[in-house]
């Protein structure tokens, strides 16, 4: 097939590789336009770019995809088919209906489930116990629609957002190429979407990361957990942010091994020279890797070691 793909992240590039190194045609890729980074302010490809170019594939970056200059440019190419993963605009109508199989999207959730920007991040957050990939012959909505295969995949206990990120990222690929070879073979069996079903996964920014101490142990975990490794979950001590990067929850019977003092939620409740426990509005959370502003991460013992802290210290916002 005469292919053009659409994306973004790293998360798009495992797909793009897989159907350039296919039978198939990626003739040209969309991705969004170059961003300055760092404090030089240096010019980025996208990691879809720089895969692109690596294989000498034609490379578009429009503003706006709704342009009538970028639409004419889609239609001289005229692909059979336009793969989306993660590309991160809306597409119109007329892009979606113009190939022979129409627009194809690869989505990182079980669908209806976790429509939307971050579904990898929010179903580590959510204690979701599975997860998968799905891919969609994509209509006008955002996420909604009919399903054309999906593959589910086990959460381990101690999944973090960029674990999950990693694991669904190699789905893609194989998907994409089962669904094209269904296609040519006039083979695809399309289901809709149960929309009693759909929830959103809400974009996430560095703002979703502070904690709320108010909340259960088991739910800052969770947060802590799926924001790793961005946008990151942190605190506030002395002033400085403090990122706690992973921790525990304490269970009833390994509490009562501490002489825990009675604090409110945020405050701390135990601590020696390995260890820090801090209330919650249920339980108690026992960090074991952290960074202060400005420093390196961590483990908690190392932390202790340079860092001097107090039982009933409390963690504000900030």
């Amino acid at each position: 097939m005469n292919i053009v793909f659409m994306g973004t992240p790293d998360f798009a590039v495992g797909t793009l590789e897989t159907l350039i190194n296919s039978e198939h045609d990626v003739t040209a890729v969309v991705t969004q336009p170059d961003k300055p980074k760092g404090r030089g302010g240096k010019m980025m490809f996208t990691p879809v770019k720089e895969a692109a170019v690596k294989a000498g594939i034609k490379v578009y970056q429009p503003q706006k995809v709704k342009d009538a200059v970028f639409i004419g440019v889609l239609k001289e190419l005229n692909p059979d088919v336009i793969i989306v993963v993660a590309f991160g605009q809306i597409l119109p109508k007329e892009i979606i209906e113009l190939p022979k199989y129409g627009s194809i999207n690869v989505h990182a959730s079980l669908l209806p489930k976790l429509r939307g920007a971050a579904p990898i991040q929010w179903s580590v957050i959510d204690g979701d116990e599975e997860s998968g990939v799905t891919i969609m012959q994509m209509d006008e909505g955002l996420d909604t629609g009919d399903m054309l295969l999906v593959k589910k995949y086990k959460l381990d206990k101690k999944e973090t957002g960029g674990s999950l990120f990693d694991k669904l990222a190699s789905f893609g690929g194989p998907m994409i190429l089962e669904v094209l070879k269904q296609a040519e073979e006039g083979k695809l069996n399309p289901v809709k979407q149960d929309e009693s079903k759909q929830t959103y996964a809400k974009m996430l920014s560095k703002a979703t990361g502070e904690i709320d101490f108010s909340k259960t142990a088991v739910e800052i975990e969770r947060l802590i957990r799926g924001l790793n490794p961005w946008p990151s979950a942190f605190t506030h001590i002395h002033g400085k942010m403090l990122k706690i990067w992973e921790a525990d929850v304490l269970d009833d019977e390994e509490v009562k091994a501490f002489d825990i003092a009675k604090t409110d939620c945020g405050h701390i409740a135990y601590v020696d020279k390995n260890k820090i426990l801090i209330s919650t509005g249920k339980g108690y959370l026992d960090v074991k890797e952290l960074q202060l502003e400005g420093k390196k991460r961590m483990p908690v013992e190392a932390f202790l070691n340079g860092y001097e802290i107090e039982e009933g210290t409390y963690f504000k916002k900030g």
